[in-house]
């Protein structure tokens, strides 16, 4: 959340850094708004001043007056409750203006970074490295097409549970995403990374709290009769582990890493992706997340990017890196690197992991805060994929494919898997 004294103070500066998403951001109601409350919380303190002042009146009246209902004492105390009275009406509509004003920041996305490229789309964002090498030969078979073969999940089965874009994993697909899940948990727990299994139910308060609501409501599935939502990412949780908490500066950078199930309704273009692991409504994924001093947090980012692009070099995954420009920037993100995974039979890359430093944006919506020189400050939140996992299990049977239909599983991975290649049953 942007913060409110400076939509107030300069509205002309914070409509210029949004007008870098690509769009242009009118807030003049927004700061109209500011201004009506800063007017009142001007008059309720004046107001409050004077009620001090006349309750010390009344209190010598009292100890100087042998009349508990003398003529004075009765005008004074009715003065009080004009005043008492005066200040209840502005605080209900300080109250009301509280709302309206938080309701209409939080619509508003996060700054994006003077570092980021700037940019309209996707077609804007920089390349930053490749990594790995890329097989040259032709004809290759898509993952779904090679899980069918393998008998590793069934989609069509899925739709009798549930709906399209869900999917079962069967045998060695169950054992090869459950192996993924934790050969990605040691690793980044052997990284310093605390281990974290959160609730995947989260309340409205949470989405809210990591800018999933307002705006993304429509991509989320609610519970009929409660206010809890299947929850899209592991952010959400751990965002919400430490709402309303200040954290003491010695123990930032705070580093968790968290399996879950995510839950997204809209789970990409429609036509696109239908097939396979890549846009499910339903997909597994391991988070990392830093809260982190707001002093760090450029130093904090490059580390989890590189802690998230450590998975993919140990299983030899080839990838690249990409700088997503301001047009692009997730709502909640003022810089946003991506990996990219190598996907033969599209031959292009895909996303696996959007690494975010989203500065104090989330933390000033959860109301999280450090120390820093005896005064509290919003501290920084960074978060990242490390990796998503059904995206890595697409990369691996593509990339990992022989000539005789097996799959070979990446060296790192075999002591989880249990063995070196998975092959037609």
């Amino acid at each position: 959340m942007l913060d409110q004294k400076l939509i107030r103070e300069n509205p002309t500066f914070v409509e210029k850094f949004l007008s870098l998403r690509g769009k242009g951001f009118n807030i003049s109601h927004i700061n109209k708004l500011t201004i009506q409350k800063k007017e009142i919380d001007i008059e309720i303190s004046t107001l409050q001043s004077e009620s001090k002042k006349l309750s010390k009146l009344i209190g010598q009246e009292i100890r100087n007056s042998n009349n508990p209902n003398s003529q004075e004492l009765n005008k004074l105390k009715d003065e009080g409750n004009k005043y008492r009275n005066k200040i209840a009406e502005f605080e209900d509509k300080k109250r009301i203006l509280d709302k309206q004003i938080y309701d209409e920041i939080s619509r508003l996305p996060n700054f994006p970074s003077e570092d980021a490229p700037l940019g309209e789309s996707e077609r804007d964002n920089i390349q930053i490295k490749v990594w790995g090498d890329h097989f040259k030969k032709e004809n290759f078979k898509s993952h779904w097409e090679i899980g069918e073969d393998l008998n590793i999940f069934d989609s069509l089965k899925s739709t009798k549970i549930s709906r399209s874009r869900f999917i079962t994993l069967t045998g060695n697909g169950a054992r090869l995403e459950r192996a993924l899940i934790n050969f990605m948990l040691d690793i980044h727990s052997k990284n310093g990374y605390l281990e974290l299994m959160p609730p995947a139910l989260v309340n409205s308060e949470s989405l809210q709290g990591s800018g999933q609501l307002p705006k993304f409501s429509n991509e989320s599935f609610k519970c009929a009769n409660d206010d809890l939502w299947l929850s899209p990412t592991a952010e959400v949780p751990i965002t919400a582990f430490h709402k309303n908490e200040i954290i003491d500066p010695k123990l930032l950078p705070i580093k968790y890493v968290a399996y879950s199930p995510c839950f997204r309704r809209e789970a990409g273009s429609y036509g696109r992706d239908t097939k396979g692991l890549i846009r499910l409504h339903q997909f597994n994924k391991v988070e990392l997340y830093w809260f982190s001093d707001p002093n760090t947090s450029l130093e904090a980012h490059q580390q989890l990017t590189a802690d998230a692009e450590s998975i993919l070099q140990k299983l030899n995954l080839p990838y690249r890196l990409v700088d997503i420009c301001t047009g692009d920037l997730g709502f909640s993100s003022s810089r946003t690197f991506d990996l990219e995974v190598w996907l033969p039979s599209s031959k292009c890359y895909r996303e696996i992991s959007s690494c975010s430093n989203c500065l104090d944006f989330q933390a000033r919506r959860s109301s999280i805060r450090t120390r820093i020189n005896k005064k509290t400050a919003y501290l920084h939140t960074l978060n990242g994929s490390g990796l998503a996992i059904g995206r890595t299990m697409a990369a691996i049977l593509e990339n990992g494919h022989q000539s005789d239909g097996s799959v070979k599983i990446p060296e790192a991975l075999v002591p989880y898997f249990g063995s070196t290649f998975i092959k037609s049953t």
